[in-house]
């Protein structure tokens, strides 16, 4: 019986008034200070900054089992590195960051599949940018053909562009 009285002694979180001596006053818990809570390895500095290494392994890592043709597959990410390096001549931005890129899409077959649409129906490129576009996709190796759809709806905006290429234009 004197082991289950002292089981139950451990799970009590305040003395009982029978176990005070009469005549003392009962004694105070300890108060919580910053100190006791905060690791002793680590300055109250280094523990509020981010740590260099937590998103590193995260951000390196590429999907597993993407196929070539899905995004963030090799070949996807080919046919939008070469997009990249098609710039409007008025503009000093790529096309691709510019907002002009609608969609790639790549099938089974490595067909490729782009959606444009250009700045204005009268660009002065409005004749050759979906031919060049093209061709700089069915250049990439692994590409069996390409097609560009050149749209209209939605227009493009400003608002379509990347940060990267506002910054080039000096709108941020």
């Amino acid at each position: 019986m004197s082991e289950e009285t002292n089981n139950d002694q451990d799970f009590i979180a305040a003395p009982s008034p029978a176990d005070t001596v009469v005549g003392t006053p009962p004694q105070k818990p300890k108060r919580a200070r910053v100190e006791d809570a905060v690791d002793a390895e680590e300055s109250p500095r280094e523990s509020m900054e981010r740590k260099r290494d937590y998103l590193e392994g995260f951000l390196q890592k590429k999907p597993e089992n993407v196929p070539a043709g899905a995004p963030g597959g090799d070949l996807y990410e080919a046919v939008v590195a070469a997009l990249k390096e098609i710039y409007d001549p008025e503009i000093p931005v790529n096309i691709y960051d510019l907002g002009l890129i609608y969609g790639v899409e790549v099938d089974d077959e490595s067909d490729v599949t782009v959606t444009m649409t250009l700045t204005t129906p009268h660009c002065p490129v409005a004749e050759t940018m979906p031919g060049e576009v093209e061709l700089r996709a069915a250049s990439v190796p692994g590409v069996r053909d390409a097609e560009v759809n050149l749209v209209w709806d939605p227009p493009w905006g400003p608002d379509k562009m990347t940060d990267e290429a506002r910054l080039e234009l000096g709108m941020l």
